[in-house]
């Protein structure tokens, strides 16, 4: 009688350690449910990853232009591109013309704008702007076989400009004192043929945007030394997007540092 009872005592206690055993196995596995969750925030953070829009001219080389395969390049586009990578930001390019690209920004169509954009006391009023990336300044052209020399020829022509850039503003601050009107146009590449034509006289423009164009055959020529222009920067709307201006500044900072800033500017800029 006694031997039973201690077998069956034995066997109740290695049932329950064999409970307690298979209990503690089942707590110590990895919860298989848990990690798909966490994969699953993991994927829906990176989705959800901001892509901010930025808009910019259609021809304004060497700054924005279309090479031959259709592609959006020049000195701002790089800038972009390199600043992105060095700040980990997904951006897209809409390509609008520049009062378009302004007026969106204004409206907040867009994140952000760099298009070879003035920093002007007046912007700066409706727009936050970065550190300076380009110092520009206003040159005027003529035609290559053109006999005007200078301001003082103008009097009684008409002269192009294109439409809210700083060569338009210059051309009017001296229109009055030099005798001449103003044609205004939304693209430079227009702005140039009304020139070549002979249906305007002149046009006033960046200088590396107008010397480029004649170092790529345009067959105009430039007769005025440079006049003190405003330095570029990239622009965002009054008070938006202040995490996006500070990634453009850090890493305009940073590619300034390291070189890849001169790299751009000598791929589209000769000595």
């Amino acid at each position: 009688m006694k031997k039973l009872l201690c077998a069956a005592l034995v066997g109740v206690m290695m049932l329950g350690m064999t409970a307690c055993g298979g209990t503690t196995e089942e707590n110590t596995e990895p919860d298989a449910s848990a990690e798909e969750s966490q994969g699953t925030d993991e994927t829906a953070e990176d989705t959800d990853k901001k892509v901010y829009i930025i808009g910019t001219d259609t021809t304004f080389p060497p700054f924005e232009f279309q090479d031959e395969n259709g592609e959006q390049v020049g000195i701002d586009m790089d800038i972009l591109a390199a600043v992105a990578e060095d700040q980990g930001f997904e951006y897209e390019v809409n390509v609008l013309g520049f009062d378009a690209a302004v007026q969106a920004l204004g409206s907040k169509q867009v994140d952000g704008v760099i298009a070879g954009m003035s920093i002007t006391e007046e912007r700066a009023k409706t727009f936050d702007f970065s550190d300076p990336y380009f110092d520009s300044g206003v040159i005027m052209g003529v035609a290559a076989d053109s006999d005007i020399k200078g301001y003082e020829d103008l009097a009684g022509k008409k002269v192009a400009v294109k439409q809210g850039t700083e060569g338009a503003a210059f051309a009017e601050s001296i229109a009055d004192e030099y005798g001449f009107e103003m044609v205004t146009f939304e693209a430079s590449d227009m702005m140039y043929q009304d020139v070549i034509t002979g249906n305007t006289v002149a046009c006033f423009e960046d200088y590396p945007v107008l010397g480029y164009a004649i170092n790529q055959g345009l067959a105009l020529k430039t007769v005025t030394d440079k006049e003190q222009g405003s330095s570029y920067g990239f622009a965002v709307a009054k008070g938006e997007n202040a995490e996006l201006l500070e990634m453009f500044n850090a890493g305009l900072a940073d590619i300034i540092e390291n070189g890849t800033y001169q790299e751009i500017l000598d791929t589209y800029i000769s000595e």
